[in-house]
């Protein structure tokens, strides 16, 4: 039973699919379904008919907007597929997908190779430790270079790119790959079936034989093994060098690079043996950790060990909430009740589900390795953990940016107030980037997420399924605020006596400036604050982050060090201490000289090499500074850091100065002194 279970476990792939918006994931992933037989049709994202973008709004604007699970099936292999966002708006659906993977593909474009958020999910992949193999596509496309791509890669991203595969024919006439690991040729026909094996043409084999020795040597300098056989024979045999790669895949240190034309269905099903012979099963990932009261546990990927999965995605349907998981250990059935590491309480699983997209096929259980989705969750969220009772244990959760952007959100009928409420507090259910709060001064709902696109996607998901009619401001950017000099010395006393005990707490702060980030010591000497009332400092400085005294933004990027203090024997509290922390902060921060901090982001801005005059012109007139310009592709490239303020509204402007053939995409990249002219909302 166990080697069956083993052998089960060995056949399965979890991996996404990552890349830039518009370098062809979609498309990838709509082949790949055709390729193993899960679709009869090609879906195209042009036409509106994909099986993963099955959003109405992600077939009107013809991008991946939520992240979509499908299953197929290939060469005995069972191939869990997330086709993610590449819209650095969306960039949280990427997240949390990472966190439950084993493996990815990577895609690029033949012609524009790296991209800005190519780079970004790309160390999104390195956080997690998610082994990747990389697809160059759109090799067909005028302009399409493996070689540029596959430079790009080595030298924005810094891995090592083996590659194992060669062209047959270029841009238009692209029709096939060599495999440089059997010396064969892959043809396929115009209408892009099965490929027809044939020997290497004739114009080509020089040339294959010596990438094929490029191959062998890159590798053999990056694996022992393949290293020793190298030196033996000069040559390594198709076997070892399959063998070495998948190592180099697993651990890092290699990535495998494969190309075709997606949108031709060229270079699929070599894709497809890539991925099940390099990328990891869950049986060659480390076992999950998680910890419970403070002690850390391990799980091994054993359908017979006791439960642990992770939540990565909440929907709510017309039918219930659908709530996907990743089992990482042991077998859940239908019915079965499960421990909820947020509420802390047990819950009910009503149905277990095999996901294609937005369609559903019933299951009886799932198991160690599974991605599936079930039905029955009440309190369940994004990171939340399900295990056994008997055996609770918490899952790390995938990590939540801070929002960046904020609008203001009203009902245009008073009567509908309620149901915009309850449909903002779903949507921030769904997805933990978007945040809703009450401003407290305005007493406007106010809601945050991660770009303009964001909130736009937010606020028309309200309209069309709840078909409610919605007022939103302008929207609005998170500020910070940070210390440029600091302050020494300074006392504050806090004492309050109204009858019975009193609060007596006496605290000395030093303030100074920090790179980022919020760091707190103290330097209290000879006892004279006990540690559970330092403590109650830090406490209470970290309440005072809250609001700084320019515009009442957070603050960062300062350390405050707790140089002495007094207490009083009665009346001295941690709560007290607390109090006088914060207060004590605050006054110092006025002390300070701060400044007004505004999140930039990266431009990169593609448009036809005549209209690049008014491009710059316009980025200069928006605060941007421009950092790269070249060409590529036959248009000019124009790379600019940007206040994220100023680009409210610039995707219709840059259309506008360029009839339409002007695209940009953006990079948050963090918060840099804003002028003194800026004025804060």
């Amino acid at each position: 039973m166990r080697n069956h279970l083993d052998r089960h476990l060995a056949t399965v792939r979890n991996l996404g699919i990552l890349a830039h918006v518009d370098a062809g994931k979609t498309t990838v992933t709509e082949r790949i379904l055709y390729a193993t037989g899960t679709t009869h049709k090609r879906g195209e994202v042009h036409d509106g008919t994909t099986i993963t973008d099955f959003d109405p709004q992600e077939r009107d604007r013809g991008i991946t907007i939520f992240a979509a699970a499908v299953s197929c099936d290939w060469d005995g292999h069972r191939v869990n597929l997330i086709d993610t966002p590449g819209h650095v708006d969306f960039a949280d659906e990427v997240e949390r997908s990472l966190r439950v993977l084993d493996g990815a593909v990577a895609v690029f474009d033949a012609v524009a190779g790296v991209e800005p958020q190519s780079e970004s999910v790309w160390r999104q992949a390195d956080r997690y430790g998610v082994p990747r193999i990389a697809f160059v596509n759109k090799l067909d496309r005028a302009g399409a270079d493996l070689d540029t791509a596959v430079a790009s890669i080595r030298d924005r991203l810094h891995p090592v790119p083996l590659v194992v595969q060669l062209p047959i024919g270029v841009e238009d006439g692209f029709t096939g790959v060599v495999d440089l690991l059997r010396l064969r040729a892959l043809i396929w026909g115009d209408d892009g079936e099965d490929a027809v094996e044939d020997v290497v043409p004739e114009e080509l084999r020089e040339e294959a034989v010596r990438r094929r020795r490029l191959l062998e040597e890159a590798v053999a300098e990056l694996h022992p093994a393949a290293l020793e056989e190298f030196c033996e024979r000069e040559t390594l045999s198709a076997a070892t060098l399959a063998a070495a790669l998948r190592d180099l895949t697993r651990t890092g240190d290699g990535v495998v690079v494969l190309c075709g034309s997606a949108y031709r269905n060229r270079g699929i099903e070599p894709l497809l043996d890539a991925v099940v012979a390099y990328l990891p099963s869950p049986l060659d990932v480390p076992a999950v950790r998680g910890t419970y009261e403070g002690a850390e546990q391990e799980r091994p990927a054993d359908p017979a060990a006791p439960l642990a999965a992770l939540a990565f995605k909440v929907s709510a349907t017309p039918t219930g909430r659908v709530t996907c998981l990743r089992v990482y250990s042991g077998t859940i059935e239908k019915g079965d009740t499960v421990w909820e590491s947020g509420s802390g309480r047990g819950e009910r699983i009503g149905r277990i589900l095999r996901v294609q997209a937005d369609r559903h096929a019933q299951l009886e259980r799932a198991v160690a390795g599974d991605i599936v989705a079930v039905v029955g969750l009440k309190s369940a969220r994004a990171g939340s953990t399900l295990c056994a009772p008997g055996a609770p244990l918490v899952l790390e959760p995938p990590g939540v940016p801070d929002p960046v952007v904020s609008v203001a959100v009203e009902a245009v009928r008073g009567t509908d107030t309620d149901r915009l409420a309850s449909a903002l507090a779903r949507l921030a259910e769904e997805d933990p980037s978007l945040v809703v709060r009450t401003d407290a001064e305005t007493g406007q709902t106010v809601l945050s997420g991660m770009g303009e696109l964001h909130l736009e996607v937010a606020v028309e998901k309200i309209r069309r399924t709840l078909g409610l009619e919605v007022n939103v401001g302008r929207p609005r950017v998170a500020y910070r605020e940070t210390v440029v000099r600091g302050v020494t010395g300074l006392v504050f006393r806090h004492v309050k006596q109204d009858g019975g005990a009193g609060q007596f707490a006496h605290v000395v702060l030093d303030v100074e400036p920090l790179d980022e980030g919020f760091d707190f010591r103290s330097a209290v000497v000879g006892g004279r604050v006990p540690q559970e009332y330092v403590r109650a400092v830090e406490a209470g400085c970290r309440d005072a982050l809250a609001e700084g005294p320019l515009g009442g933004h957070p603050v960062t990027g300062l350390r405050v060090t707790l140089t002495d203090g007094a207490t009083h024997v009665k009346d001295s509290s941690e709560t007290a201490f607390r109090t006088a922390g914060r207060f004590a902060l605050r006054e110092a921060l006025r002390d300070c000289a701060t400044v007004l901090l505004e999140p930039v982001v990266e431009v990169t801005v593609t448009v036809p090499e005549e209209a690049v005059g008014g491009v710059l012109g316009d980025l200069a007139a928006r605060r941007g500074r421009v950092t790269d310009s070249g060409v590529r592709g036959g248009s000019a490239v124009v790379t600019a850091t940007v206040p994220l303020a100023e680009l409210f509204g610039y995707a219709t402007r840059l259309r506008s100065r360029t009839q339409g053939r002007g695209t940009f995409t953006a990079r948050p990249t963090g918060y840099a002194p804003a002028p003194a002219a800026v004025v804060t909302p």
